[in-house]
């Protein structure tokens, strides 16, 4: 009988496990998850879950009893030691196990401070899995001071969950402007406002020189040479790709596993697809970070390993709540040259990004229209003038007859 191997059981294993069986696949699976958990959603984790507004069992993707009644192993609580891409087999619970086909849905892991500047230190925290905010939780009490490291999404939607609770935010960003890796110096502006009505205290082009206390973390000393008093320390300087079992096993890494267009690797018979992975798109290789993507490309791999021959086709779309904010973004804007602002109802708004005369991308916050809109007009190839994109007259959905 057929065996097909996932490691990960995070967004990516579960939809490329379900997918195999709804497409018809009846040999075996076997899903293998490092954590005690069955599949979850990672999104809220940082959101509703840590407010409390989540329980543990609606985070699950798919209710436990899926696995079994899908005739899935899923094996939890357990870890990889090796690939043997070779003789097809993987080292794991101190036995080997063979495939047939091997998935690897290894997602990523959350970069961490250095222990030489107080990273190991109790109470710095990072956001990546459920035993992180678990961890984190009880710290969310009013008035608590919390020193959150780094700009990004991540960040910014951590010091959102912590403002709305009470506590003293303090985030520090040693960029110029927080988002700039990711978004223009428009969405950057419209964020540092909606915090700092929020009472968040944010210091861009300030970095974290070291964390400072006995054990635990008590105060911080900053670039700047300023310091602060602290009851704890999230950490959000980004994520890297978790190549560690590929890269020992020989398979081919870039930034990311390396797969072509269909999720192949290098090495017969191994698959891949989620944030592991880089992946080629529109004449370069990339790595996407984004529910969306792990779904849609390990859905492609499973009706490939299938035989549907499929090229898995990104449409990049990405999204963060903030406070009463909805962030929602398609397409990439990596060559940008230029940005328009367009106004809409309320209080929505929508920064729309050109390399010349091509539409790239849109930030969309609480402008469902302005989103669905761009994202359907990039996923068409279609570019508007930025003219008719800023008048107020412009009918957006007329835009997409054009």
């Amino acid at each position: 009988m057929h065996h097909i191997v996932v490691i990960g059981a995070g967004q990516a294993g579960s939809s490329c496990v379900a997918k195999l069986r709804k497409g018809g696949f009846d040999g075996k699976i076997t899903l293998i998850g490092a954590e005690a958990q069955p599949p979850y959603q990672r999104p809220p984790l940082s959101k509703a879950y840590l407010m409390g507004e989540m329980a543990l069992e609606r985070l699950y993707l798919r209710p436990e009893r899926f696995y079994a009644e899908q005739g899935v192993d899923l094996r939890l609580n357990t870890r990889v030691d090796a690939i043997d891409t070779a003789h097809k087999q993987i080292s794991v619970a101190g036995g080997m196990l063979a495939y047939d086909d091997l998935v690897l849905t290894t997602g990523s892991v959350p970069h961490r401070l250095p222990a030489a500047i107080g990273g190991a230190l109790e109470g710095v925290h990072v956001v990546r899995d459920l035993a992180d905010v678990d961890a984190m939780a009880p710290r969310f009490s009013k008035g608590a001071r919390v020193l959150i490291v780094g700009g990004g999404y991540i960040g910014l939607e951590a010091a959102s969950v912590a403002a709305k609770l009470g506590l003293d935010v303090t985030l520090v960003e040693m960029a110029p402007r927080i988002l700039q890796r990711v978004a223009a110096p428009e969405t950057s502006a419209f964020f540092r406002a909606l915090h700092a009505a929020h009472g968040v205290n944010i210091r861009e082009g300030v970095g974290l020189e070291r964390l400072t206390g006995e054990g635990a973390v008590s105060g911080a000393v900053l670039t700047d040479g300023s310091t602060l008093d602290l009851d704890f320390v999230i950490v959000g300087v980004g994520i890297a790709p978790d190549t560690k079992l590929a890269e020992a096993a020989g398979i081919a890494i870039d930034n990311g596993i390396a797969v072509d267009n269909f999720g192949r690797t290098n090495a017969p018979h191994v698959w891949a697809a989620g944030d592991c992975t880089s992946f080629p798109y529109r004449g370069r290789r990339i790595r996407l970070e984004s529910v969306p993507n792990a779904i849609d490309q390990a859905e492609v791999v499973a009706e490939n390993l299938m035989g549907a021959d499929k090229e898995y086709v990104a449409t990049p779309w990405f999204w963060s709540d903030q406070y009463d904010v909805k962030l929602q973004i398609a397409g990439l804007n990596a060559g940008y040259d230029r940005v328009v602002t367009r106004r809409g109802d309320g209080d929505a708004v929508s920064f729309w990004y050109y390399a010349g005369k091509t539409l790239l991308a849109v930030d969309a916050a609480n402008d469902p229209r302005g989103y669905m809109v761009g994202k359907r007009l990039i996923e068409s190839g279609k570019s508007p003038t930025p003219e008719a994109i800023v008048d107020p007259e412009t009918d957006l959905k007329a835009l997409l007859k054009a």
